[in-house]
């Protein structure tokens, strides 16, 4: 393991850790309301690709409702509380949990779809050369509101030039982006639109 990495893991445990502690009640209220406003499970959990591709299991509050026959877009499928869960991030803190396992870090591109490995180009299939964060540089550059291209060439800058200094800036900003609630949507999306490919 690169003495960053190293660095890195030891960030992710001394926050990650406290940070689960510390959010336990209001997890277990978050908890509660998306139990008595939609149903169970309480959790969304899927496979997403971690380190060099291998599978995890990313782990989230569910925002959505399951498929079903008039709910088959992601628009039509959100909750109200998920629309509330996602514009303050809070649908994420169990996500704590997969940064304390070592599955992801704090800091590191986003862990998109496992149907998306095929569609990188070989320079975006590089944004897998670091495990993927709970926030990243894309996340405190626009979001949701980047394009692909523009969003996939952030992460691998940052696969490039990871260190720790890098992440607690990165950590920073993240704190002004999620109180601004900026960035939580794709223009005309309720998220973001799929990943067709780069070129």
């Amino acid at each position: 393991m690169r003495a960053p990495r190293r660095a890195q893991r030891v960030l992710d445990l001394v926050i990650a850790v406290p940070a689960l502690t510390i959010s336990a009640p209001l997890q277990m209220m978050t908890a509660v309301a998306v139990r008595l406003t939609s149903g169970g499970p309480v959790l969304f959990r899927q496979q997403r690709p971690g380190l060099h591709g291998v599978p995890f299991e990313l782990v989230k509050f569910r925002t959505m409702r399951p498929p079903a026959p008039g709910l088959t877009d992601d628009a039509s499928r959100l909750t109200r509380l998920g629309v509330f869960l996602r514009s303050t991030s809070l649908d994420e803190l169990p996500t704590l949990w997969n940064v304390v396992k070592g599955d992801m870090s704090l800091v590191g591109p986003r862990p998109l779809l496992m149907a998306y490995l095929d569609r990188y180009t070989a320079e975006q299939a590089r944004r897998h050369e670091v495990r993927p964060g709970l926030t990243g540089l894309a996340q405190i550059s626009g979001r949701n509101s980047l394009g692909w291209d523009e969003r996939l060439a952030l992460d691998v800058w940052y696969v490039d030039r990871a260190t720790v200094g890098l992440d607690l800036r990165i950590l920073a900003r993240t704190v002004l982006t999620v109180l601004r609630r900026e960035g939580i949507s794709a223009e005309g999306e309720a998220t973001m639109p799929e990943f067709m490919g780069g070129e």
